[in-house]
């Protein structure tokens, strides 16, 4: 292979994704090889880890993801650093997104059991007053940056489905900037919740939040451990002793979870519900922006909204990549990978995968088929992804249709979020008629 090894381990620094995707680096190595070997250097204060196997051509992407029983999710959890100890890696598996067939088909029906045809028709029209509200307010102003805008929905959504009084909204929003943007400086300590106006719960919770950032062996905090986030997981322990009533955690108790299983799906929620859509949505206008023509199409016939979602989240996965870990000796694409060894699939390269995509680098908004795989495939395919959707939909149409010649604001070009996880933008200024 024709690689220096330093070029293909760009792929893992967080770094490299500050400046963007490399959907370059990506399209070369493809061609050359479906799997490559990535070595994981230190990152800041975390330390090396022992490397893993990338999967980069879409077929792959899908075999991983659709076979548990040799790709796992359980064994190593879903993030390509390993958990720090034991105790954490057995706190990781708890989670539903961390555990495979039969246990993680258990948890994904009492979740379901919650969104029912009316909670979703229910959510549709909380998703569309909210999202008319949001134009609204800011369509006076001329101008504006989108990413807190876009935030507020998913947010607000999430809060209706948890049962999180609105006092205690922000709460999601901190929560998820530490476990999402930790390799983030202006992420990874950020709080804008105000104490002040936090219900007693919030400010109970908050009371329990850490104050170092190192184990007591002066380790780093993993952001994602039950220590690092101890005020949400009591916040969501007093949520499950005394639900809202007829709320969708109620009937997720109902379906079968347990108090501890609702903490974790509570995490899971407030972070993935959250992030997946206030990356997706700035990423989505961004690259519409970007692309005048398709901009203008958009605007010019509106019924192309639906088609211009899946194109749009073809081209901005929010999710860059997930982890699993090989169970056995197996045999991907001609390449031998050792049982215990990771394997990352890459939704941003997939879903540039030339034998899948024709002009797999042009933005098509009418493209069809649309087999993208940002919301995952197989048993751990988003649970969310039709309430995901029916949000892009319903603001990206507002905004199109109701903040006419809207563009890209003058000055410096948005900042994009310090992340090998998370597609993400910090802000997007934008300005209209």
């Amino acid at each position: 292979m024709g690689f220096d090894q330093a070029r293909v381990n760009r792929i893992f620094r967080p770094e490299t994704y500050a400046e963007d995707v490399p959907y370059g680096l990506f399209r070369e190595l493809r061609a050359e090889a479906p799997v490559w070997w990535v070595e994981e250097s230190a990152v800041g204060e975390w330390p090396a880890g022992p490397g893993y196997w990338a999967v980069l051509r879409h077929a792959d992407v899908k075999q991983v993801l659709r076979s548990p029983e040799d790709f796992s999710s359980h064994l190593g959890a879903t993030q390509i650093r390993d958990p720090d100890s034991p105790a954490d890696l057995a706190f990781a598996r708890t989670m539903m997104l961390n555990q495979d067939p039969p246990d993680h088909s258990r948890l994904r029906r009492a979740v379901a059991a919650a969104f029912t045809p009316r909670a979703l028709h229910e959510l549709t029209a909380v998703v569309e007053r909210r999202a008319a509200e949001l134009v609204a307010a800011i369509r006076p102003l001329g101008e504006a940056d989108f990413v807190p805008v876009a935030a507020d929905l998913p947010v607000r959504t999430l809060a209706r489905i948890l049962g999180v009084p609105d006092q205690d909204r922000q709460l999601l929003v901190d929560w998820s900037n530490r476990v999402i943007g930790y390799q983030d400086p202006e992420y990874a300590r950020s709080s804008t919740a105000d104490p002040a106006r936090l219900t007693e719960t919030g400010r109970a919770a908050l009371a329990h939040r850490p104050t170092t950032v190192t184990t007591p062996d002066g380790r780093p905090l993993n952001p994602r451990s039950r220590a690092a986030l101890a005020d949400m997981f009591g916040y969501a322990h007093a949520l499950a002793e005394q639900p809202p009533p007829g709320s969708m955690v109620a009937r997720m108790l109902e379906a079968g979870l347990s108090t501890g299983e609702f903490e974790t799906m509570f995490f899971l929620f407030a972070v993935a519900g959250n992030e997946t859509l206030r990356n997706g949505l700035p990423g989505a206008l961004y690259s519409l922006l970007q692309h005048r023509d398709q901009y203008r199409e958009l605007c010019r016939r509106p019924e192309l909204i639906g088609s211009a979602v899946e194109e749009l989240l073809r081209w901005w996965p929010p999710v860059l990549e997930f982890r699993r870990t090989a169970t056995r000796d197996v045999e991907l694409a001609g390449q031998r990978i050792p049982a215990g060894d990771k394997v990352v699939v890459y939704h941003a390269s997939a879903n540039r995968d030339e034998s899948v995509f024709p002009a797999a680098d042009r933005l098509d908004l009418t493209r069809t088929p649309n087999d993208h795989v940002s919301f995952g495939f197989g048993p751990h395919f988003c649970v969310g992804a039709r309430l995901a959707r029916i949000q892009m939909t319903t603001l990206l149409r507002r905004i199109v249709t109701e903040l006419p010649g809207l563009e890209l604001a003058p000055g410096p070009p948005p900042r994009r979020l310090v992340s090998n996880f998370q597609n993400g933008l910090k802000d997007l200024r934008v300005r209209w008629r």
